[in-house]
């Protein structure tokens, strides 16, 4: 490639590899099959095929689920249960090579690469980058899972196991710990970071750095597509990439409304408990339209100015948070467990992730495989993400961040909320926390210790700045794959996508609830797990012919 090409590659978003670097030698020019101009006074810049195949489909499937919910819920089901019941071991199996790989990479000669080029430097400071990264990773998902998953998992287990007919029917992990309250803590805390902790950042880490490689070191569009150049070649730039870009975009959209719609159920119960406001589907969908409209104005702004600050306004209120819980509740228990159960994980990681012979089918399936379905579907909108805010690190900077520092954090806020409520229902008898409903539990948990309206409040607050961040920070990254690679496209396009988004989530929860929207995960997840353990023989080779660090 020339350095004419790079800079006109530069100009539409990606930025030219400082220093030396492995670039590819290709004609392609980032964002020459757009269509590009103005219609109706809207500005559009757009790869043709793959919005269009995207965005009709999509806007297809919102129309007919709206319309038919009482047929499609059923569906919805049926796919779940089929899913689970015959492919877990695929997300499970698909997920321990994913970490592998990761983990191998770091103690590897081709973690001395530089991302961005020999002589890149970080775009962002390290308080930044992290807050970036943990705000678009996890989220919602932990303030709807960082209370009800920990208890769910205690209580399953000192429940012990049940059997039916010679088939087990309980949900606990493993073989259970059956009336040891000590054992039942651990294994139910181990099983919570098993599903929070390395294997969901690996996912997102080795897409992360996928997408880095080939875009700021190799001059590649900063799309799905351009991993697999070193398998496709030049074919990567006509339909075989126009389909890996596509199902990207449906994976990243429908990822994403799963997010969205359990945030908004929990916000809307939330409300409901607090203020009385009705917990109807009504309800859900005005707040998923009312911030929907707040991320729309976020999005504009882009990275710099929107989804930077609210990720670092997430991660000030989360920490408010859980200094809040630690010093309130039961402190010695929580800075002990955090170190007592990140060893339980060690000691239990490797037989919670087994992917065949299990006993614990429940479990595996019903948890772990829709929790991996789930972050193989983010892993596009993450994974492109964090590789845009990631230029200038190392690949063993970047790997060890990635897996490293949000697993820490995960675990000590899964250790704080979690290991509080199970003290409450241990320690203290206070069955409400054990009997509330999954969406209710944090604000039960919350409103057992002192200030309860004013932290309960902030914990809606969060749910909705980390719906807005997830739904911002979705709307740029589809954006970026359905406009050829430019990062740097028109508002307009970033808007729209912002509201399919929204469409989304509030067609699927009309559509079957949480069923439907871990069906469309789990679906959509399956083909792009196939997709990712390709693109880490690709990454492997695209080092390879990198420069490396002294």
């Amino acid at each position: 490639m020339s350095n004419a090409d790079v800079d006109d590659g530069a100009s539409k978003g990606v930025p030219a590899p400082d220093g030396p670097s492995g670039l590819i030698d290709t004609d392609y020019v980032i964002g020459q099959d757009n269509v590009s101009g103005s219609k109706f006074g809207v500005d559009v810049d757009l790869h043709g095929k793959v919005f269009t195949v995207s965005g009709l489909i999509i806007l297809a499937f919102v129309i007919v689920t709206l319309a038919f919910q009482n047929e499609v819920g059923p569906l919805f089901e049926g796919t779940r249960e089929w899913l689970t019941n015959n492919l877990a071991w695929v997300f499970i199996g698909g997920a321990n090579i994913l970490v592998v790989v990761a983990v191998a990479l770091i103690f590897t000669p081709l973690a001395k690469v530089r991302l961005g080029g020999a002589d890149a430097v970080p775009d962002f400071t390290y308080g930044g980058w992290f807050a970036m990264l943990f705000a678009a990773g996890m989220g919602i998902g932990l303030m709807y899972y960082g209370v009800s998953e920990p208890l769910g998992h205690f209580s399953s287990s000192m429940a012990g196991t049940t059997m039916d007919g010679g088939v087990r029917t309980d949900w606990a992990p493993l073989g259970a710990a059956a009336g040891d309250q000590d054992a039942a803590i651990s294994l139910g805390m181990a099983a919570t970071i098993f599903h929070w902790g390395i294997h969901p950042w690996a996912v997102y880490g080795m897409v992360a750095l996928a997408l880095a490689l080939f875009s700021f070191n190799k001059g590649l569009p900063l799309t799905v597509r351009s991993i697999f150049y070193p398998i496709l070649g030049e074919r990567v730039w006509g339909w075989p990439g126009h389909v890996i870009d596509i199902v990207a975009v449906f994976a990243t959209l429908f990822g994403l409304a799963t997010s969205l719609g359990i945030g908004a159920t929990q916000a809307t119960v939330g409300l409901n408990f607090l203020y009385g406001v009705p917990n109807t589907d009504t309800t859900m969908v005005f707040l998923i339209i009312g911030i929907t409209i707040i991320a729309l104005g976020s999005v504009t702004l882009g990275v710099d100015k929107g989804v930077q600050r609210l990720s670092q306004l997430n991660m000030g209120l989360a920490g408010l948070l859980l200094l809040f819980v630690i010093v309130v509740g039961p402190t010695l228990a929580i800075a002990t467990g955090f170190f007592q159960y990140l060893g339980d994980y060690a000691t239990k990681v490797f037989a919670l992730s087994n992917p065949v012979g299990r006993e614990d089918e429940n479990f595996s399936q019903g948890w772990t495989a829709f929790y991996w379905a789930w972050w193989i579907s983010w892993s596009p909108f993450v994974g492109m993400f964090i590789a845009r805010v990631s230029r200038g690190r190392t690949v063993r900077e970047f790997l060890i961040a990635v897996l490293v520092i949000p697993t820490l954090i995960s675990v000590l806020w899964m250790t704080a909320l979690g290991g509080t409520a199970i003290d409450q229902v241990v320690n203290q008898g206070l069955d409400s926390v054990a009997n509330a409903g999954t969406d209710t539990q944090l604000f039960e948990m919350l409103g057992n210790l002192p200030l309860g309206l004013i932290t309960s409040s902030l914990a809606i607050f969060l749910v909705v700045v980390f719906f807005v961040t997830s739904s911002d920070s979705g709307s740029l990254v589809i954006d970026a794959i359905t406009a050829g690679g430019k990062v740097d496209s028109p508002k307009p396009q970033r808007m729209f996508w912002a509201i399919i988004e929204g469409a989304i989530a509030i067609a699927l929860l009309l559509g079957g609830g949480l069923t439907a929207l871990q069906a469309m995960a789990l679906s959509a997840g399956l083909p792009l797990m196939l997709v990712l353990l390709v693109a880490c023989y690709a990454t492997i080779r695209g080092l390879m012919d990198e420069p490396r660090a002294v």
